[in-house]
C-alpha cells in the first residue's frame, strides 16, 4: 500500500454548538484563502438559510486549504444527534477527525455520538478543548471527561493516547498547553499534516470510488461525491456504476471537480484520496460504488443506523387547501419525499396502509421538522402527524428506542424538573452538582417521553435549562403515561375572528389566534386549561342594540399571542390532531373536522375501552 502524502482528509466532529464552523472560517482566512482587507461573513459554511437562521449546521459540506504544500479536505458535520446520518456519511470520506469540545460544558451526548462512530471507523483522532477564554472554563476537568470517554466507548491504547490542543476558535488561535499564549492556528494546522495519516491506495487495483454524497447541477445533471479509494480517471472515461442491488450500469464521466476553498474547480484527471464530484451519473444513490469496466469490485456500502420516529405526511384538506401553496396533490409530496431519501440515507418513506398518506422514518423530530419547514419554504401545502417511536417486537416482547438524556439546570429548577421527567417514566442514573449553582441530570428515558417536553422544560427553567439526548438502544417497553394534562380549544365553523368572541374565550386557556384570521370547523384556536377538549365560536359578534351608552361598550384588550412555529406546533398536537402546513401559515387542526363525526369516533373508542377493561 502506499499513501499520497500531498493530501489529508479530516471531518470536524463535535456536540452542537461547540464552534466547528467558526474555528472553520479561520483556518481559511489563516490559510490564505482571502485577502488580508477582505470582508467576510461568519460561518461560511452554513449555506442553507436554516442554518442562518438557527445557527446550527444541518447538512455535512466539503471545503478544502493548503498548507505547507499539502491540500486538506476538510467536511464539517452537523452537531445535532437527529442529523447524525450526515456524520456517518461524512466520516466515509475521512482518514482522521477533529474532536472538538467546549471548555465549559465539556463532552454531551452528540459528542458521545460522533466520537464513536469515528472510533469505530477506526480513525485517527486529534482533540481540541475549544472556548478556553470562557469564564467558566474548566479545561482539566473537562480533559478528565474526555479520557473517561473513550474509555467508555472501548478504544484501545493508540486510539487513547491523542494529540491534544486548547484553542479560541472565535480568535483563531490553538496552543499546545494552557500556560502558553497562542498567536494563530499554525499548532492545529501543523498537527493536522503530523498525525492524520495520508490516504492510502494500492496502485495495483483500478479505478474505485465510493458515493458518499449527491448534489445536482442545472447544466451537467446528477452529481456524485467522495472520495477516491484506489486508481485514477479522467474525462469522459468510460466507467460503471454497482449499485445496492449489485447491477453493473454503465456511464461516461462528462465533467470533473475537486474542492478548491468554498467552491468547486474543473479539473481532468483525479488521484487516490481526492474527494471528487463527478459528473454524467444518472440513477446512482449513496454507497454505490463507481469503478473501471475492466475489474468491476463494489466497496463496502455505508451503514447508518436505524430510524426510531416516524411521521404520517398527507395532503392538505383543509378548507383553505390550495389558497397559498404551489404544490398541493399527493404525488408532487410523493415525488419530494424520494428526491429527500436520495439525498439523505437516514430518511426513509413507506406507503401508509390506507394508501392516502406516508410514513416518513428518521432519526428524531427535529430532523423531519426541518424536512416539513424545507418543503414549506418550496411551496408545499401538507398536513402531518404527530411524531411517534417505532416499536419492535423482539422474542415476543414489545420493545422501545431508550435515549440518554443530559439535563442541565440551575438547581432552584431540579425539582420541578426530576417530579416531570420521572413522571414520563425515566430512570435516574446521575445527579452532580458543580458547586456553581448548577446540577447536570443523567436519566435513562423512552424516546416517546421527549415528544412534547421540550418546549415544557423550557418554561419550567425560565430558559435556562440544556436538554440534550442520544439513542442508546432498544429496551423493554416501559408503559404507558399521560402524554398532555390539556385540551384543545375547537373552532365549530369557518369564518374570521372577531375581538370580542376571543375576549370572552381568554378564559378557558390560552388562544393561538387573533383577530382577522381566517378559522374553520374542526380547527384548533387554544390549548384549553382542563383535559377536555371544547367546540366554540371564534366568530361571535357583540349583539346591536339601539342603546347608546359611554359606560356600555367595554374597550377590549385581548393578552398577545405567542406566534406559532412548527416545532412548537408538532410538540403539542395530540394522536387525533394534525398540523396544517402551507408557506404562509402554520395552523393546528383535527384529523376529522366534522364535530358530529369526532363524537361518534370518541363514543366507540370509550365503549371498546370499557369493554376491553370488563
Amino acid at each position: 500500500m502506499k499513501r499520497n502524502e500531498k493530501l489529508r482528509n479530516i471531518a470536524i466532529i463535535a456536540h452542537v454548538d461547540h464552534g466547528k464552523t467558526t474555528l472553520v472560517d479561520n483556518m481559511f482566512k489563516q490559510c490564505g484563502l482571502f485577502r488580508s482587507d477582505q470582508v467576510v461573513a461568519d460561518r461560511l459554511m452554513d449555506t442553507m438559510d436554516l442554518e442562518k437562521e438557527r445557527g446550527i449546521t444541518i447538512e455535512a459540506k466539503n471545503c478544502s486549504v493548503n498548507w505547507k504544500g499539502v491540500k486538506i479536505n476538510i467536511i464539517d458535520t452537523p452537531g445535532h444527534a437527529d442529523f447524525g446520518g450526515e456524520v456517518e456519511r461524512a466520516l466515509s470520506m475521512a482518514n482522521g477527525a477533529i474532536l472538538l469540545v467546549d471548555a465549559s460544558e465539556g463532552p454531551l451526548p452528540q459528542t458521545r455520538f460522533v466520537l464513536r462512530k469515528a472510533l469505530e471507523a477506526k480513525l485517527s483522532i486529534i482533540v481540541v478543548i475549544n472556548k478556553i477564554d470562557r469564564k467558566d472554563a474548566r479545561p482539566y476537568e473537562v480533559l478528565d471527561e474526555i479520557y473517561n470517554l473513550f474509555i467508555d466507548l472501548d478504544a484501545d491504547e493508540d486510539q487513547l493516547d491523542f494529540p491534544l490542543l486548547y484553542a479560541v476558535g472565535r480568535d483563531g488561535i490553538a496552543q499546545t498547553n494552557m500556560n502558553e499564549q497562542g498567536q494563530n492556528l499554525n499548532p492545529l494546522l501543523d498537527s493536522i499534516l503530523k498525525e492524520i495519516p495520508a490516504p492510502d491506495y494500492d496502485p495495483e487495483q483500478p479505478f474505485q470510488m465510493l458515493v458518499s454524497d449527491l448534489g445536482y447541477s442545472d447544466y451537467v445533471g446528477r452529481l456524485a461525491i467522495g472520495k477516491v479509494a484506489h486508481g485514477s480517471a479522467q474525462h469522459n472515461n468510460n466507467l460503471i456504476c454497482i449499485g445496492k442491488d449489485q447491477v453493473a450500469r454503465p456511464l461516461k464521466i462528462s465533467m470533473i471537480q475537486l474542492y478548491e476553498g468554498l467552491a468547486c474547480k474543473q479539473t481532468s484527471t483525479i488521484n487516490p484520496g481526492d474527494i471528487v464530484v463527478l459528473a454524467g451519473i444518472e440513477n446512482v444513490e449513496i454507497g454505490d460504488t463507481i469503478c473501471s469496466r475492466e475489474n468491476p469490485k463494489a466497496l463496502p456500502r455505508i451503514a447508518v443506523d436505524e430510524p426510531t420516529v416516524s411521521m404520517r405526511f398527507s395532503i392538505n384538506t383543509s378548507p383553505f387547501s390550495g389558497e397559498e401553496g404551489k404544490y398541493v396533490q399527493s404525488r408532487k409530496i410523493q415525488e419530494r419525499l424520494t428526491k429527500e431519501t436520495l439525498l439523505n440515507v437516514s430518511i426513509k418513506i413507506e406507503l401508509s396502509p390506507d394508501q392516502e398518506s406516508f410514513i416518513v422514518k428518521g432519526r428524531g423530530e427535529f430532523q423531519i421538522a426541518i424536512l416539513i419547514e424545507t418543503m414549506r419554504r418550496e411551496g408545499f401545502e401538507l398536513c402531518v402527524g404527530r411524531p411517534e417511536v417505532i416499536v419492535k417486537e423482539i422474542d415476543g416482547k414489545l420493545m422501545e428506542p431508550i435515549e440518554h438524556l443530559v439535563i442541565d439546570c440551575e438547581d432552584v429548577h431540579q425539582g420541578i424538573v426530576i417530579e416531570k421527567i420521572l413522571s414520563r417514566k425515566a430512570k435516574m442514573e446521575n445527579i452532580v452538582n458543580t458547586g456553581s449553582g448548577r446540577v447536570r441530570l443523567e436519566l435513562s428515558i423512552p424516546s416517546r417521553s421527549l415528544i412534547g417536553y421540550r418546549d415544557e422544560f423550557l418554561t419550567d427553567t425560565k430558559g435556562t435549562g440544556l436538554m440534550n439526548s442520544y439513542f442508546e438502544g432498544y429496551q423493554e417497553h416501559r408503559g404507558a403515561f399521560a402524554s398532555r394534562s390539556t385540551g384543545s380549544i375547537v373552532a365549530d365553523r369557518k369564518g374570521r375572528a372577531v375581538a370580542y368572541g376571543l375576549f370572552h374565550l381568554e378564559p378557558r386557556g390560552e388562544l393561538f389566534i387573533k383577530p382577522t384570521d381566517l378559522v374553520y370547523e374542526g380547527m384548533i384556536v387554544g390549548e384549553r386549561n382542563v383535559s377536555v377538549d371544547l367546540n366554540v365560536n371564534p366568530c361571535k359578534e357583540k349583539k346591536q342594540t339601539n342603546i347608546r351608552a359611554a359606560a356600555r361598550d367595554e374597550n377590549i384588550v385581548l393578552t398577545p399571542t405567542r406566534p406559532m412555529t412548527l416545532e412548537r406546533a408538532i410538540h403539542f398536537i395530540n394522536e387525533d390532531e394534525m398540523v396544517e402546513v402551507t408557506p404562509l401559515s402554520i395552523r393546528l387542526r383535527k384529523t376529522f373536522l366534522n364535530a358530529h363525526k369526532r363524537h361518534v369516533l370518541d363514543g366507540k373508542k370509550k365503549a371498546r375501552r370499557e369493554k376491553n377493561g370488563g
